[in-house]
């Protein structure tokens, strides 16, 4: 949870208004301490201003700092995933497709085009598919 804003954003929006209204422009210090805020939090509040309405490219503009915090926080969760995975992993047998060293694979008749089959490797959902006439499975 972000901390509690010092500033109203009206305060905030004004004094923005204000400074880019007024010509020539005024010195930060000294509108700060008129309005009663903090002069380093006014001069970014200006900054901030400059980068959304496109004037300045040195800082993030709003919306690309909402990106990033909410990309930064996909990849954290991302990665506690990954690492739930990979600890589940560990505790799990390295493979149930494939034969371990005490286990015999079987083999069955040959399939069409000489190859051999093992049973129970044939995709699962394989039985779904209309079978093709004058073949034993589906094309």
């Amino acid at each position: 949870m972000p901390a509690p804003r010092k500033y109203l954003l009206e305060l905030r929006e004004r004094a923005v208004q204000m400074y880019r209204a007024s010509e020539p422009k005024p010195v930060i210090r000294r509108m700060a301490e008129e309005l009663g805020v903090h002069h380093e939090a006014l001069r970014n509040w200006i900054r901030q201003a400059e980068a959304d309405t496109g004037e300045r490219g040195d800082i993030l503009t709003a919306a690309e700092r909402e990106e990033l915090a909410a990309l930064r926080k996909e990849n954290a969760q991302l990665k506690r995933a990954n690492e739930v995975l990979r600890t589940a992993s560990a505790f799990s047998r390295p493979s149930s497709t494939r034969p371990g060293p005490g286990d015999r694979a079987r083999r069955c008749a040959p399939a069409p085009g000489g190859r051999t089959r093992t049973p129970g490797t044939e995709h699962p959902l394989l039985h779904l598919l209309p079978v093709a006439p004058g073949r034993d499975r589906a094309v």
